[in-house]
C-alpha cells in the first residue's frame, strides 16, 4: 500500500493524516499542531521519553498498556518529551484507542490517531522519511545557491556592501558588520537587539557580524562569515602593500631626495594631490601596537584619502579644510578600536615641498603628547632634527654621554643642572632658585660640565649644541 504525499517542505500531523492510502482516523479532541514531523518512532515501552528527541510521532499497538493506569502513564510519557501526537495501531492488542488513553490525550492536549490493522508502521515511517529527505535536498539546493550568490558578488569585485545586500535577502533580515568596533557597512541603522556573531580574520579587529532577527537559513550565515573574513584579509593585505609602497615614495620626498617637478610627478602617479591645499595627519601607535597600522581600515569620511605608512607612522592626507575635524574623528576611531596613539596635524600648503613641510609640521606636533596635537610653527631646531643628513643622535652621544656616565657614578645630577640652565636662559639664580641650590653649587656643576664635555655652557655656540644635543637624546633617534 502506497501513500501519496506531494509537499517539498517536511510533512505536518495535519498532512500525516490526510495522506492518501494510510486511512488514519483522528480520534479524540486535542489540536493538531503544524510544527514539522523530525521522525517516526515504534515503541510498545511503557515510558518511552528517555528515546525521544521532541517533534516525533508515537506509533504503538499498546501491547503493554494493559489497563487504564498503563494507558495514562504512556500519554503522559508521551507529552513530557514533546512529541507531536500518538498513533495508535488497532485490529492487534486493542480494537479500538482505549478510552482512558484517549481521555488522557485529550486532557493534556496531545492528538491521537487510529492506524487500522492493514496500514503497516512502516509505511507512515517511509512516508515521513521520504518528505525529510525532499526537504534536506531542498535545502542543499538552496544553500548552494545561496553560496554561489554570495561567492560571484566578491569574485566579481562588488565589495562588502553588495555582500550584505545579497546576504540580507537571503536571510531575510537585515544586517550589519562592524571592524575595529566602528560600522563597516550596513543594509539599515543597526539596533542593539541584533544578533552578534564574530567574524575571524586573523587580526585582532574585533570584526563582528550583527544580524536582525528573526532570520532564517542559518547556514548562509556561516558561509558569508568565512567569506567576509577572507575578503577582510585581503583587504587588510592590500593595504600593507599600498602603504609600504606610498611610504617609500614619502619617504623619499620628505627626505629630499625628490624635489620640484620630479617630485610633484611621482607624488601624483602614487594617488597624491599637489595641486590643492592639503594637510599630512600622522598617527604614532604605541610600541606594541605599531603592527597593526599598515592594515588599520580607516573610519567613514577617509574614502579615497592617500595613506601611507613612513617610520612606524601612518600618514593621511587629507583636504585642507577637513584637517581637524578628520583628525578627531581618527582620534576617536583609534580609541574605540582599543588603540593606544596619538595623532598630528601638519600645516595646509601645496606642491611636493608642501607635503614635505606639512609632514614635519604634524611630527613637530606629536611630541606635544595629547590624543590630538594641532600644528606647531617650524624652527630651525626642529628642522635639524628631522633631517637625515645630520649626524645629530652620534653629536648628542659624544657631546652627552660623559655627563651620563658621571652623574650615574656620582649621584651629581650634571644632566637635569644644564637642563635647567638652558630652560632658564643662563641664568645661575633662576636655575638655584628652581633646583632649591645655592648659586656658587650650580656655578661649580656648569664648570663640571664645560670640564667633562668640551662645551662652555656659558658661550653661544655651545650652549646651542648642548641644546640640539638635549633635545635629540629624548627622541631616541
Amino acid at each position: 500500500m502506497t501513500a501519496a504525499y506531494s509537499g517539498a517542505m517536511s510533512i505536518t500531523l495535519p498532512d500525516l493524516l490526510a495522506a492518501g492510502g494510510l486511512e488514519l482516523t483522528r480520534r479524540g479532541s486535542a489540536p493538531l499542531s503544524s510544527r514539522p514531523i523530525q521522525w517516526v518512532a515504534v515503541t510498545e515501552l511503557e515510558d518511552p521519553s528517555p528515546f525521544l528527541g521532541g517533534d516525533e510521532v508515537v506509533l504503538t499497538t499498546g501491547l503493554r498498556h494493559r489497563n487504564g493506569t498503563e494507558q495514562r502513564s504512556f500519554v503522559q510519557s508521551v507529552q513530557r518529551a514533546g512529541a507531536l501526537g500518538i498513533g495508535f495501531g488497532t485490529g492487534l492488542s486493542h480494537d479500538s484507542v482505549p478510552a482512558p488513553l484517549l481521555a488522557e490525550a485529550d486532557r493534556l492536549g496531545v492528538p491521537v490517531f487510529e492506524v487500522p490493522y492493514g496500514t503497516p508502521f512502516m509505511a507512515l515511517g517511509k512516508l515521513v522519511a521520504d518528505s525529510l529527505s525532499a526537504q534536506h535536498v531542498a535545502q542543499l539546493h538552496q544553500l548552494l545557491s545561496a553560496h554561489r550568490v554570495l561567492a560571484e558578488v566578491l569574485l566579481s569585485n562588488k565589495g562588502l556592501p553588495r555582500l550584505l545586500a545579497e546576504l540580507s535577502g537571503l536571510v531575510q533580515a537585515d544586517v550589519a558588520l562592524f571592524q575595529y568596533g566602528a560600522l563597516v557597512c550596513a543594509t539599515s541603522e543597526p539596533e542593539a537587539s541584533w544578533r552578534r556573531i564574530p567574524v575571524p580574520t586573523g587580526m585582532r579587529d574585533r570584526c563582528t557580524l550583527a544580524v536582525a532577527q528573526p532570520s532564517v537559513q542559518p547556514d548562509v550565515i556561516t558561509y558569508a562569515q568565512s567569506l567576509i573574513g577572507v575578503e577582510l584579509n585581503n583587504q587588510a593585505s592590500r593595504r600593507a602593500s599600498s602603504r609600504a609602497a606610498a611610504g617609500q615614495l614619502l619617504g623619499d620626498v620628505v627626505d629630499g631626495r625628490f624635489v620640484g617637478l620630479d617630485a610633484a610627478l611621482r607624488l601624483q602617479a602614487g594617488g597624491f594631490k599637489t595641486d590643492v591645499q592639503q594637510a599630512v595627519v600622522l598617527v604614532e601607535a604605541a610600541s606594541g601596537q605599531i603592527r597593526s597600522l599598515p592594515s588599520l581600515p580607516l573610519p567613514a569620511g577617509f574614502d579615497g584619502v592617500p595613506t601611507a605608512v613612513h617610520d612606524s607612522r601612518l600618514a593621511v592626507v587629507v583636504p585642507a579644510a577637513a584637517a581637524s575635524g578628520l583628525a578627531g574623528r581618527l582620534s576617536d576611531y583609534l580609541f574605540g578600536a582599543g588603540l593606544t596613539a596619538k595623532v598630528g596635524i601638519g600645516g595646509s600648503y601645496t606642491e611636493a615641498a608642501g607635503l614635505r613641510w606639512s609632514y614635519y609640521e604634524a611630527r613637530e606636533a606629536l611630541r606635544n603628547g595629547a590624543a590630538v596635537n594641532e600644528p606647531n610653527r617650524l624652527n630651525l631646531t626642529s628642522l635639524l632634527m628631522a633631517s637625515r643628513d645630520v649626524p645629530l643622535a652620534d653629536l648628542a652621544a659624544e657631546a652627552l654621554d660623559p655627563l651620563v656616565a658621571f652623574d650615574s657614578k656620582h649621584g651629581a645630577h650634571l644632566i637635569p643642572t644644564l637642563d635647567a640652565y638652558l630652560l632658564h636662559n643662563g641664568s645661575v639664580a633662576a636655575v638655584a632658585g628652581d633646583l632649591g641650590l645655592h648659586r656658587n653649587t650650580v656655578r661649580y656643576r656648569l664648570t663640571q660640565i664645560a670640564e667633562l664635555t668640551g662645551y662652555d655652557p656659558a658661550v653661544t655656540a655651545d650652549r646651542v649644541h648642548l641644546y640640539l644635543a638635549l633635545n635629540v637624546r629624548p627622541l631616541g633617534s
